[in-house]
């Protein structure tokens, strides 16, 4: 019997404030650029208070969010477990999320006093990003938010690597992944920043333990987590961790384990504005495709299609139609 759901995400709830900066705008605030870095509330008002918050683009954001939205515009069923506050812009964040196709853990009445995390997305003229983020709530996620009768009516399991920072996320990350494991759920986990993997490497262990059925990582993270010098080297030790894979090597494209043999996804070629979102959006490409029907290697075609897509125009998601037409 089909599942009611493709994908059960869980992850981070941030709304991502989008705006476009200069390298003086980093000089001037001492913001490190290219990396995403924590910050608290105080910091991050000064940072907010100081862009265009008018012009900004906002959303309802968070890594595993931008890959569920991802799926679903694509046309997967997709539910989505996170945690905001009861405020302005977690009312915003439910209904956003709703709006953008996923069902989820949160409801009007269940939403817990406290203040609803926030990132600070800035892009710079050479299409980098940064990002200064405030978790506030969603760094309380914890098992409580795990909805057992959802995940056990889903084909995958979707973890963000992001949750591996405190210990109730990484306690959350490895109850929801024993119970799919305990109900026929197969388990994906993306590392989602190679900072994930190299100062909280022995919790990611922890949280991969035995393996995974999928798991999504560029370069860089696929030789921290192994310990190796190389990507071929890499990729072998991931076989021990992982029954598939996906490697995205930036603009080479990226490589598949389909757990019998390796494909490669050619990159498209585009002329880049903004690398938010490309990870996120070619993990949901992918596990749409994989949960429709579609083949590795078309599901890889179609995650590279969408992520030369989405670094081509600002913010980290395509809207319903572009993906429509992607595919």
């Amino acid at each position: 019997m089909a599942k009611k759901y493709d994908i059960y995400g869980m992850g981070n709830a941030l709304v991502d404030i989008v705006t476009e900066v200069d390298d003086a705008f980093f000089a001037k605030h001492e913001i490190e650029k290219g990396l995403m870095t924590l910050v608290d509330e105080t910091r991050q008002s000064a940072l907010v208070s100081a862009i265009d918050l008018d012009a900004a683009d906002k959303q309802c954001g968070g890594s595993a969010a931008n890959t569920i939205i991802g799926a679903a515009q694509f046309g997967a069923k997709a539910y989505y477990s996170c945690k905001v506050a009861n405020d302005e812009l977690g009312h915003f964040y439910l209904t956003d999320l709703k709006a953008n196709g996923a069902d989820t853990n949160l409801t009007p009445d269940s939403l817990q006093e406290g203040i609803t995390g926030k990132c600070l997305v800035m892009t710079t003229p050479d299409a980098e990003r940064t990002m200064n983020t405030f978790l506030g709530i969603t760094a309380d996620y914890s098992t409580a938010e795990i909805d057992e009768a959802a995940l056990a009516d889903s084909e995958y399991l979707y973890i963000e690597g992001y949750l591996v920072t405190s210990d109730n996320g990484r306690e959350a990350m490895k109850a929801a992944k024993a119970a799919a494991e305990k109900l026929g759920v197969k388990t994906a986990l993306t590392f989602s920043d190679p900072a994930m993997v190299k100062y909280f490497g022995d919790g990611m262990k922890e949280v991969v333990g035995s393996g995974v059925d999928l798991l999504f990582c560029n370069e860089e993270e696929a030789m921290t987590f192994t310990g190796t010098e190389s990507i071929p080297a890499a990729i072998e030790a991931l076989k021990t961790s992982a029954k598939q894979f996906v490697v995205t090597l930036g603009p080479d494209g990226a490589l598949v384990w389909d757990g019998s043999e390796e494909i490669k996804i050619a990159p498209v070629p585009t002329e880049a504005v903004d690398t938010n979102g490309a990870g996120d959006l070619f993990a949901g490409a992918f596990l749409y495709g994989i949960t429709n029907g579609l083949s590795h290697a078309e599901a890889g075609a179609l995650a590279s299609r969408a992520s030369s897509s989405v670094v081509s125009k600002f913010g980290p998601r395509l809207t319903k139609d572009q993906a429509q037409a992607l595919l």
